[in-house]
């Protein structure tokens, strides 16, 4: 289905205090509440999936909730075998009826040899996964990530519903307030299927270049562009900023 046709623009009063009503309705609310909320407030609400190490949970939820609703992947060209033969698995599991997958029209031109990442990784994360996602979300209202507190210093304010800073889309981050243990007792409860490398060793996955297995003790994302101050690939920035969320903004 083609993905060019612009959401209708909301003016930001309008947006803010939607945001803002949806957060104190649901403040207390479970996941499965908040999407409910979220297909019925927002217009042309889609799924931003990584097929990554936790990402079936908030699949197999919203799959509950909206079974047609748009999941976009980006497939870098760069990402493991393992996770390719994954998106595939859990698509069939889950009935996913409207999987997009989106990839970069310029990598030919821009990284002909595929060495981008080695002198530039936040270019390399642009150009792969920033500019395609943010072409393809054009045409929708706003899109759900798999965002929560815990997981980095940048996210520890998030709130369920938030802003995208410099669009008219609203974020929603319905596993928001999700704790450590909460994701994988989830799946074993619902007895969903792992991503295979995470017996590897890898809690945290992304493209294969700039993902490194994670040792004992250390931080789950700690494997995520190692030895580098980079801890985020790039979808939640704006003109190249990381774009705090909640209390900090």
């Amino acid at each position: 289905m083609p993905l060019d046709h612009p959401a209708p623009q909301v003016d930001d009063q309008t947006l803010s205090a939607v945001v803002a009503d949806l957060n104190a309705r649901l403040r207390h609310h479970s996941a499965t509440d908040v999407l409910h909320a979220a297909f019925e407030e927002i217009p042309d609400l889609a799924l931003v999936s990584s097929f990554g190490a936790e990402s079936v949970a908030l699949l197999h939820l919203t799959a509950m909730v909206h079974r047609d609703a748009p999941v976009i992947f980006i497939d870098t060209q760069m990402l493991f075998a393992e996770t390719l033969v994954y998106q595939q698995e859990v698509a069939e599991r889950l009935g996913l009826r409207n999987l997009r997958i989106i990839r970069s029209a310029d990598i030919a031109r821009r990284d002909p040899t595929g060495t981008l990442h080695q002198r530039d990784t936040d270019a390399c994360c642009n150009l792969r996964k920033t500019q395609p996602l943010q072409k393809a979300l054009a045409a929708h209202g706003g899109w759900i990530t798999g965002r929560k507190r815990f997981q980095s210093g940048t996210r520890a304010d998030l709130e369920f519903f938030e802003v995208e800073p410099g669009t008219s889309r609203i974020k929603v981050n319905p596993l928001a307030y999700w704790q450590p243990g909460d994701v994988a007792d989830y799946i074993d409860e619902n007895r969903l299927p792992r991503h295979p490398l995470v017996a590897k060793g890898y809690p945290s996955i992304g493209c294969a270049p700039c993902t490194s297995p994670v040792a004992a003790g250390e931080d789950a994302r700690a494997g995520r562009w190692r030895d580098t101050t980079k801890d985020e690939c790039g979808i939640h920035f704006v003109n190249g900023r990381l774009i705090r969320t909640g209390a900090s903004q």
